[in-house]
């Protein structure tokens, strides 16, 4: 798998907090103890020298944190902890924050050393609604040192997440086509997000690609790259030099107009000019950059560079935008077909012309696309249509996730988990068969009922527990998820799941 390029590195630290009524040193000792459990799961920490007591103290913490260049923290209450201290450490501190507690160890520590973290979460959970400070408290955040290491490995993924975000730029080529308004969104949100967003014509691109023309060296470099990358799939030799000579366009302007920024996606327009002025198809260059870390999203969505980005960053693994495309027919699926707790109607494919990564592909060669081939060139052999990734996408466990704006710019998710299944889907495209459990309940009330476009963001791990933590420290309380059929939706007919 090429190495991720386009993602944050979090550098943790662990923050022991101190009551002044309490002996400093219980903290002291329980966060050595977190600290070596940490370390045993292959998370790297640093212990942060000042225990924090006092107002002073969460000043002095941060300056060690400043000077060893943290950005995402662990406030760990090896005690009941200091309410305001441990407040103004979160609200200060410049990243994210989680926020946990030390359970007793044993029943001789109560005699004289009891901890009293129960009610030190609660005072500090409140203090931090005072002052309005988000902060990430896991479902149990009491425990013992291997309990809790468990969850800060958990926050590492949410950190590197909101540490991505914070940074990203968005670069949009062209306008959203009329026949795809589902990827058009205002994006007033991504800016109170805080991500940028630099929209461009297909001008720009065009020129771009035209001013690389003359680098023969290193086109004919990338050609070599995409040569070994392809091996038998490589249909189309004579036109990896076009190919090459586009990626090179897309990582020059990158690289010239991330500005402020650290991390950049884009979202493309990719069709119908796009193959009469370029001479290819976009989709397979799209699919090697996403396949290094940074995501190219089809037919200008920007909101699907956004989600893929996310699910990239969660997962630590290249990602894929694709279609929630097409039922699947009863007759491609065995009768003792593993389904992984789905049922056959909670199948569907997942569909792309050709931008899945290869190392996200079970199978794949460079093909053409059957149907811009139609529309463009209906007659004879493929030529401006060629260019896609085509094959079965990498069978395993997926997580589908879209950050969505409505047309009155409120931010809405959702996400579900589920399998790819080792299945021939038999058609054209970058395609997969995916089962998710209660998906067509899901379908229905969520992605429909709630106006999803038909794009989705999907990773190759279950990261839906980082996900969901994410999206509601961004805020965001409108999150949708696959219910069981004891639960049902809002507005769903009980008499019609009664028939189901």
């Amino acid at each position: 798998m090429p190495e991720l390029l386009n993602s944050p590195e979090v550098r943790l630290a662990l923050v022991g907090v101190s009551r002044d009524c309490f002996p400093s040193a219980l903290t002291a000792r329980r966060l050595d103890a977190l600290h070596t459990a940490l370390s045993a799961t292959g998370v790297d920490s640093l212990r942060c020298p000042v225990i924090v007591e006092s107002e002073t103290d969460a000043v002095a913490a941060l300056d060690a944190l400043a000077e060893s260049d943290c950005n995402a923290a662990v406030i760990f209450l090896g005690n009941f902890g200091p309410e305001g201290p441990t407040s103004l450490f979160a609200q200060w501190f410049d990243g994210p924050v989680m926020i946990c507690a030390a359970a007793e160890e044993n029943k001789a520590m109560l005699a004289t050393e009891r901890g009293d973290a129960l009610c030190g979460m609660l005072n500090c959970s409140y203090n931090l609604g005072l002052r309005q400070v988000p902060a990430y408290i896991p479902q149990m955040p009491v425990g013992l040192p291997d309990e809790l290491a468990a969850k800060i490995s958990d926050f590492t993924g949410i950190a590197r997440v909101l540490i991505g975000l914070s940074s990203l730029k968005i670069f949009g080529f062209g306008p959203r086509p009329q026949d795809f308004l589902a990827c058009n969104a205002p994006i007033k949100p991504l800016f109170d997000l805080g991500v940028e967003v630099m929209e461009n014509s297909e001008l720009d691109l065009y020129q771009r690609f035209l001013a690389v023309s003359g680098r023969k060296e290193q086109i004919a470099c990338v050609v070599e790259d995409m040569k070994r990358e392809l091996g038998e799939g490589c249909s189309y030799h004579d036109l990896l030099p076009k190919l090459a000579q586009f990626e090179l366009a897309l990582l020059d302007f990158m690289e010239e107009n991330l500005g402020a920024s650290s991390f950049g996606a884009f979202a493309n327009k990719c069709w119908p000019a796009f193959q009469e002025m370029f001479g290819f198809c976009p989709c397979y260059v799209n699919s090697r950059l996403t396949g290094r870390g940074i995501p190219v999203a089809c037919e200008v969505d920007i909101y699907g560079a956004l989600s893929e980005y996310m699910v990239q960053l969660a997962s630590d693994h290249p990602v894929t935008l694709l279609d929630i495309n097409n039922s699947v027919p009863a007759d491609l699926i065995s009768e003792d077909a593993d389904l992984h707790g789905a049922r056959p109607e909670d199948l569907f494919m997942g569909f792309h012309c050709g931008n899945t990564c290869s190392s996200c592909m079970k199978s794949c060669s460079l093909k053409y696309q059957l149907i811009m081939k139609r529309l463009l060139e209906d007659e004879g052999a493929p030529d401006i249509t060629r260019g896609t990734l085509e094959g079965q996408i990498m069978p395993g466990p997926i997580t589908m996730f879209r950050l969505q704006s409505t047309p009155d710019c409120e931010l809405r998710s959702y996400i579900a988990e589920g399998e790819m299944l080792d299945i021939d889907p038999c058609t054209f495209g970058g395609t997969g068969i995916a089962a998710v459990p209660e998906f067509a309940r899901f379908y229905r009330h969520v992605l429909i009922g709630r106006n999803f476009p038909h794009h989705g963001a999907f990773g190759f791990k279950k990261v839906g527990k980082i996900l969901f933590e994410v999206v509601k420290l961004l805020g965001i309380d409108n999150v949708g998820t696959p219910l069981p059929r004891t639960t049902l939706y809002p507005g769903e007919n009980p008499f019609e799941l009664s028939n189901w």
